[in-house]
């Protein structure tokens, strides 16, 4: 039914025909009395307005695109120090929401603050005034479930599915113990994963813990949930498999973030220095200068300094017989020192060029028994299972997340047929 701007409605009907022949038709049209229509409009009435900053904006571009037309608030955003935060924290990406009046008048302004305290500069108009205030943003957390296939590399992947770069970071180090992100990966290979989502006004501000995750490398099927014991509370939790192995091992495959393997482990390389062939008994990592060197195991520091060909150099001792060696460094972590405990993913030191290096990288031993083993190679240990009066608490605070792991695999799957 559709209202004539002359104040008419027309009605129209079928029926079905079939069967049926030389039935008069005829159309009719009739005038209708309409309700009168309401002119007056509410005062009280506000609206609620979101935008995402984008590069080069600047606080008066997005006023504008909020809806903002109140020459008094915009005077209090230049002139308020409580406000000048608003210039200085512009990322791309963040996003503002206003509240207004029929007439672009502002009621509030909600800005999000850097630090990742999940603080917010609140402006809002009392009586003829505005006040400026930090308070805490009310979220509200979601879990999502998403899945992707591997076509170059994991962050494009994700990237491609929507999937935040935390949640993909988490991955990789989740399963960082049996798959090498560097030169693993295979096209074709795919994961799904469930994660929480921590939202303000429905939209995301951050990504929170993954609960639930499954990578498929190769053909072989890697499945990891988060679970953290009652007695022990959230900070001693950890990632196992359905059955309450622990899904983490003793050791990283790498010590660093994502970067490009340069040189792996052989008896014999030529020496880009040195200008001869000689073994290489340990892993390069390309990096830039200054990118953050982990310890890929607890252990104690047993030398810190410079080390011949090495540079500056950190050697770990680990559980039992592992050591092992980061060299060619530009810096050590603030108050490391020979004996200091270190936890496994602690950053202990930075890449550089130290030693005989011909350009910036981060040299990695790992050794058995002081023999040098291929750390892409060799099976590592792995951390301790679940005790057995564990196992009733982890299946029922894991099950429902492990299920939604096989629908949305199945899912997946489908759609590829």
């Amino acid at each position: 039914m559709g209202v004539s701007l002359f104040g008419m409605v027309a009605a129209f009907g079928t029926v079905n025909d079939s069967g049926i022949e030389n039935i008069q038709r005829l159309n009719v049209v009739e005038q209708l009395a309409l309700p009168p229509l309401t002119a007056a409009t509410d005062a009280d009435q506000t609206f609620l307005r979101e935008e995402r900053v984008q590069r080069g904006d600047t606080v008066m571009e997005l006023l504008l695109r909020l809806g903002v037309d109140d020459p008094a608030a915009v005077s209090f955003l230049k002139g308020s120090s409580a406000t000048q935060s608003l210039f200085r924290q512009l990322s791309p990406g963040k996003n503002l929401t206003a509240r207004t009046g029929p007439q672009g008048e502002l009621h509030t302004l909600v800005f999000p603050l850097n630090g990742g305290k999940d603080q917010a500069l609140v402006v809002e108009r009392q009586d003829d005034r505005f006040v400026a205030s930090e308070q805490a943003l009310p979220l509200e957390t979601q879990v999502v479930m998403k899945t992707a296939d591997i076509r170059y590399s994991l962050f494009g992947a994700s990237d491609a599915a929507g999937i935040p770069d935390a949640v993909a970071t988490q991955l990789a180090d989740i399963f960082g113990g049996d798959i090498d992100f560097h030169r693993d990966l295979r096209k074709g290979d795919r994961f799904a994963v469930i994660y929480e989502s921590v939202n303000h006004l429905g939209r995301a501000v951050r990504s929170g813990r993954i609960l639930a995750a499954e990578f498929v490398n190769n053909g072989k099927t890697y499945r990891a949930a988060w679970f953290a014991d009652d007695a022990g509370g959230e900070n001693t939790g950890g990632y196992y498999t359905a059955e309450g192995k622990n899904i983490r091992k003793a050791f990283l495959r790498s010590p660093l973030e994502f970067s490009r393997i340069t040189s792996g482990f052989t008896s014999a390389r030529f020496h880009p220095v040195l200008q001869k062939w000689r073994a290489h008994r340990g892993v390069d990592y390309g990096a830039p200068v200054g990118t953050r060197v982990r310890a890929t195991g607890n252990g104690v520091v047993e030398f810190v300094g410079v080390q011949g060909g090495y540079g500056k150099v950190v050697i770990l001792r680990h559980q039992g017989r592992y050591t092992t060696l980061y060299g060619h460094l530009s810096g050590f972590a603030s108050g490391l020192r020979k004996g200091s405990r270190i936890s496994q993913g602690d950053v202990i030191a930075f890449v550089g060029a130290t030693g005989l290096a011909s350009g910036p990288h981060l040299h990695y031993e790992f050794r058995v028994g002081d023999v040098h083993q291929n750390p892409l190679a060799i099976a590592l240990p792995s951390a301790p299972p679940l005790m057995p009066q564990q196992l009733a608490q982890f299946q029922a605070q894991t099950g429902t997340h492990l299920a939604r792991l096989d629908l949305i695999r199945g899912f997946n799957l489908a759609q590829s047929d």
